[in-house]
Order: C-alpha cells, then structure tokens, then sequence
C-alpha cells in the first residue's frame, strides 16, 4: 500500500460518505455500494474492505451509530472483495456485468441486514418482505450510479494514475482494458 493508493482511497471514501449523507432523504437510494465496487474492481480485494470499513464508519458517525453498523461493514466488505477479486482475475469485465453484480449486492446487503435484525428477535421473513422494496431501491440505484460513476472515476482514475507516475507494475486492476 503505498501513499498514492492510500490517498486515492480517502478520496473514493470522502465521495461516498458525501453521496451517502446527500441522499440520505431518499430511502436506500446511495452511491456507497456502487463505489466499493467500483474501488474493489480497480484496486483490488483490500481497497475494497477498507473502504467498506472507512465510509461505514464515518458515515455512520454522521448518520447514526448502532449495532447495524457491524453488519453493514460485514456486507459491504463481502461485495468490496467479491468486486476485488472480479477484477484481478477478469480485469476487462463489462460495465454491465459490473451493473448486475450491484445490483445482486444490493439484494445481499439487505438480506445481511435482515438476518441481523433476526438476531435480535425480530421475525425474518416479516422484516425481509417488508424491506425488500427498500432493497429492490438500493439494488436499482446500485445499476444507476455504477453506469454513471464507472466512466466518471475510470477518467479520472487514468489522470490520477498518469499524473502521479504510478506505473504499470502497481497493483491497480481492470484500468486498462475497461472502457473498451
């Protein structure tokens, strides 16, 4: 890990808290599951559990703190490096393919959540029917913001790459070949 990942980490995390709070209005509406992906894709299986943990936490320190928040990294951290490990060994896999899988983990993550309100004493299948509007929300928007986000943070991504000499040996995945 060296300070040009680290840094470009902050700055995907910093992205995602600010979407997460933005949108916070719109119920399961938000930018943070697509932008896991996104980073896990590109940088990798731990990029992506880091930063999982990081916009979890520190927009759960803004938004509310509980026991939920385990379970949200738990989630996120699954599809961060679920997403990492497409990328390493499929590193031109398409924009749409990466779409399915947000939207697929927008199914997971609400299922994660369910399953934790269980262990609670809460009824599963009654909570989870419940939610899965909320989650057909998240899975839907998880397509729209990864087909908007993917060529925004892919270009700037590249500068970012270019403009601070990192070369082709840095452990960075799937910039190459996915945009064509």
């Amino acid at each position: 890990m060296n300070i040009y990942k680290i840094t470009l980490i902050a700055m995907l995390a910093s992205l995602a808290v600010a979407g997460r709070i933005a949108l916070s209005h719109v119920p399961n509406v938000q930018p943070v599951t697509a932008i896991i992906i996104l980073t896990g894709f590109w940088m990798g299986p731990a990029a992506g559990l880091i930063m999982a943990f990081l916009t979890t936490i520190v927009s759960n320190t803004l938004l509310g703190m509980g026991y939920w928040t385990i379970w949200q990294v738990f989630a996120w951290s699954i599809i961060g490096l679920l997403a990492g490990v497409i990328g390493k060994y499929k590193p031109s896999f398409p924009v749409w393919g990466l779409s399915i899988y947000g939207f697929l983990s927008g199914i997971f993550f609400g299922l994660v959540i369910s399953l934790t309100m269980r262990s609670i004493g809460q009824p599963f299948w009654g909570y989870y029917l419940a939610g899965l509007p909320y989650d057909l929300n998240h899975a839907i928007s998880n397509i729209i913001f990864i087909l908007f986000l993917s060529p925004v943070l892919g270009t700037l991504f590249k500068r970012y790459k270019k403009r601070n000499g990192l070369t082709e040996q840095t452990p960075y995945v799937g910039t190459t070949n996915y945009r064509s």
